[in-house]
C-alpha cells in the first residue's frame, strides 16, 4: 500500500504539472476509497490549492515568488523518491501498474474533474512510462529538469554547447533613429488565438475543468459565459475571434503579419490529431480569407500538438509529428510562405526567408527547447540543430548585411537552461544582425531584455511578447501594430513604436456590440525616446527605482491587457514582474540583483 500511495502521489502531481486547475469542493466520496495518509492528502490539497490560485490570480508573479519553496520542495522530495520505483516497474515489465493506479486514482480521489484526470492519464501515460524507460538521464537529474529542483551546473550530461563560425565578432553598433520621413513599415502581431469552437453563451463560465463555457447552467448567484467572451477559464468563441480580425484587417494599414501559433482551444485533456488539424485549417482559412495578399510569417504554438506539448525528436520511433508538420507547411505557404520553405518545416516546423530586401524572416519552433516538451527528456542538446542552424543562417546575414527578425511561440526565458544560454550568447554575437524577436505563450503584454555578456549593464537586443486574442484567463482580447524602420537602403529594421488594441470585453457583453480600444503607444505611454534596448533599459532603470510608483502600475495594467489596475499588483508581486522583463534565460541567478528585494 504504502508504494502504491507515493505511485499515486507523483501520478497527481504530475497531472497537476500538466494541466489540473480546478478541484472539488465537495470531497465526500473520497471516503470510498482512499489509499492516502492525511500527511499526503494535506499535501496534494495544498499544491492543487497553489496551482488553483497561481493559474487564476492576477497576481500571478507574487504568487510565484511566494510560493516557489512549496512548489520546488514538495515536487522534488516526491519525483526524487517516485521516480526510482517507476522505473524499476518498467524494467520488470509491470508498467501496467502504473496505469491501473492512475486510473483508480482519477475514479476515486475527486481531488480533479474525472474525466479531465482520466483524459489526462491516457494522453500522457505512455509518453511518461517511455521517456521513464529510455532517457539516460539519472534520477536526480531528471526531477532536475522537469521540475527545476537543481540548476543544470550540478549535472555536467545536461550542459553543451554551440559552435560559432571563425570569425570575430564586429563592433557593437547600437540602432540609431531614422530620419523622420523616411518610409515605415506596420506589422500586425497576432498570437495565442485558442478559438474554443465548442463555446456556447450562458453556460458555466466557472466550471471544475480547465476550460469552461462549453456547458452546463451556472450555478445559483453565478453568471453565465457572456456572448463575446469570458474573462474566467474560458477561450473566445470563434465569432469573436472574426469580429476582431476583421477589425483590424479593415482599420489598420497592414503590410505584413507575424503569427506566433498557439491555435486550439486549452481542453488539452482530450484532444486528437484530427481536433488539431480542424483547429488549424479552419482558423487559418479565416485569416487568409479576411487577410487576402497579406503574407502570415508564423510559427508553431505548444498547443499544435496532440497531446499538448510533446514534440517527439528524431530519435523517437513510436511516435512522430510528420502529421503536423505537414499540415503546417501547406497551411503557413497557403498564407504566403515561398514554397521553398517546405523542407525545413517538414522537417521540424522552422525556416527562413526574406520579407523585404535586406530583411531576413527567422522562425523558431520552440519546442525543442521548452521544459514542458518531455520528450527532451530523452535527448536535451537541441535534437534537431536548430541553433547551430540559426547560427548558419545569421552568419549569412551578417556576411550580406541583412538584417533578422527572430519569431517564435515561448520566449527565450521558457526554455531550458543549456539551450536558453546559448540562444543568449548567439544573441550577443550577432547583436548587430538581429533588429527584433517576436514570442508569444504568455498571453500577455511583455517585452523581454538581452544583455551583454561581458558588461552587463549594456543592453543589446529586445523580444517582444505579444498579447493574446484570446481571453484565457483575466484577459481582454487584443493585438499589436509594431512601426518598423524600412522599407529603404541600409534600413535599420527595428522597431519604433508599437500600439495595442484590445477589445473592452465587459463593455462588449453589457451593450452586446464589440467595443475596441486604442489601449496605449508605448512611446508616448513610457515617455521614451525610441524603442531601442538603451530606450527600454532606461525604462527598467525609472521602474526599479520607483518600484511602488505610477508607472510601474500603468505597467501592470498593460501587462493584463486593463483587466487589472496597478493597485492590484503589490510590491512583490511588481519586483516579480519587472525581473521577468530583463530575466531572458533561465537559471539566472544575479539577473535581477539591482531590482528592490522582496518584502517578506
Amino acid at each position: 500500500m504504502f508504494q502504491c500511495s507515493r505511485l499515486l502521489s507523483f501520478l497527481i502531481i504530475y497531472l497537476i504539472m500538466i494541466n489540473a486547475r480546478s478541484i472539488y469542493e465537495d470531497t465526500s466520496n473520497r471516503s470510498i476509497y482512499d489509499p492516502f495518509s492525511d500527511t499526503d492528502r494535506s499535501l496534494f490539497v495544498t499544491l492543487a490549492n497553489y496551482r488553483h490560485r497561481l493559474e487564476r490570480s492576477m497576481n500571478i508573479k507574487k504568487l510565484r515568488w511566494t510560493f516557489s519553496n512549496l512548489n520546488s520542495t514538495a515536487l522534488c522530495d516526491a519525483c526524487d523518491l517516485l521516480v526510482p520505483e517507476m522505473r524499476a516497474l518498467i524494467r520488470i515489465n509491470r508498467s501496467d501498474l502504473i496505469d491501473d493506479v492512475a486510473i483508480r486514482f482519477c475514479k476515486y480521489y475527486k481531488l480533479l474533474d474525472q474525466n479531465v484526470c482520466l483524459g489526462a492519464v491516457n494522453e500522457y501515460k505512455n509518453v511518461t512510462i517511455e521517456v521513464l524507460a529510455m532517457s539516460p538521464l539519472t534520477n536526480k537529474e531528471l526531477c532536475s529538469l522537469a521540475f527545476e529542483c537543481q540548476a543544470p551546473p550540478y549535472f555536467p550530461v545536461v550542459i553543451w554547447n554551440v559552435t560559432f563560425p571563425d570569425k570575430p565578432k564586429p563592433t557593437p553598433r547600437p540602432p540609431q533613429p531614422p530620419a523622420p520621413e523616411t518610409p515605415k513599415l506596420n506589422v500586425l502581431h497576432l498570437t495565442d488565438i485558442h478559438i474554443d469552437f465548442a463555446y456556447k453563451p450562458g453556460s458555466q463560465a466557472d466550471c471544475s475543468q480547465p476550460l469552461c463555457c462549453r456547458a452546463g447552467r451556472p450555478v445559483p448567484s453565478h453568471t453565465g459565459a457572456g456572448f463575446w467572451g469570458d474573462y474566467r477559464n474560458c477561450d473566445i468563441p470563434y465569432w469573436t475571434a472574426e469580429v476582431i480580425l476583421k477589425y483590424a484587417a479593415k482599420l489598420e494599414n497592414i503590410d505584413f503579419i507575424y503569427y506566433t501559433g498557439d491555435l486550439p482551444a486549452h481542453n488539452v485533456w482530450n484532444q486528437s490529431r484530427s481536433d488539431q488539424l480542424y483547429s488549424i485549417n479552419t482558423i487559418n482559412n479565416m485569416l487568409a480569407t479576411i487577410f487576402p495578399n497579406k503574407t502570415f510569417y508564423s510559427a508553431v504554438g505548444n498547443h499544435e500538438a496532440a497531446p499538448c506539448n510533446l514534440y517527439p525528436t528524431p530519435n523517437i520511433r513510436t511516435d512522430n509529428i510528420s502529421w503536423l508538420y505537414e499540415a503546417l507547411a501547406n497551411s503557413w505557404i497557403k498564407l504566403g510562405l515561398p514554397a521553398d520553405t517546405r523542407d525545413s518545416i517538414e522537417r521540424g516546423a522552422f525556416y527562413t526567408t526574406l520579407v523585404r530586401p535586406g530583411l531576413r524572416l527567422i522562425s523558431l519552433n520552440m519546442n525543442y527547447c521548452s521544459r514542458e516538451n518531455f520528450w527532451l527528456l530523452i535527448n536535451t542538446t537541441d535534437p534537431l540543430g536548430q541553433l547551430q542552424w540559426l547560427i548558419q543562417w545569421l552568419q549569412y546575414a551578417e556576411d550580406n548585411e541583412e538584417k533578422v527578425h527572430i519569431i517564435g511561440h515561448h520566449p527565450p526565458r521558457s526554455c531550458l537552461a543549456s539551450w536558453g544560454w546559448n540562444f543568449y550568447k548567439i544573441v550577443n554575437r550577432y547583436e548587430n544582425t538581429i533588429a527584433g524577436q517576436f514570442y508569444g505563450h504568455t498571453h500577455y503584454d511583455e517585452f523581454l531584455m538581452f544583455y551583454d555578456e561581458v558588461d552587463q549593464k549594456r543592453p543589446v537586443s529586445m523580444a517582444y511578447m505579444g498579447p493574446s486574442l484570446t481571453t484565457s484567463s483575466y484577459l481582454n482580447p487584443g493585438y499589436r501594430i509594431y512601426s518598423i524602420d524600412g522599407e529603404y537602403p541600409e534600413s535599420s529594421y527595428w522597431v519604433l513604436d508599437h500600439r495595442t488594441v484590445i477589445m473592452n470585453l465587459t463593455a462588449s457583453n453589457l451593450y452586446n456590440e464589440t467595443i475596441f480600444i486604442d489601449e496605449y503607444d508605448a512611446r508616448d505611454a513610457y515617455e521614451m525616446e525610441n524603442l531601442f534596448p538603451n530606450d527600454w533599459n532606461n525604462l527598467v532603470q525609472k521602474l526599479q527605482n520607483d518600484l511602488d510608483g505610477t508607472l510601474m502600475g500603468l505597467v501592470y495594467q498593460y501587462y493584463t491587457k486593463s483587466y487589472a489596475n496597478g493597485n492590484q499588483c503589490d510590491h512583490n508581486c511588481r519586483r516579480g514582474l519587472l525581473c521577468s522583463f530583463i530575466k531572458a534565460r533561465d537559471n539566472d541567478p544575479h539577473a535581477c540583483d539591482t531590482i528592490p528585494p522582496f518584502l517578506s
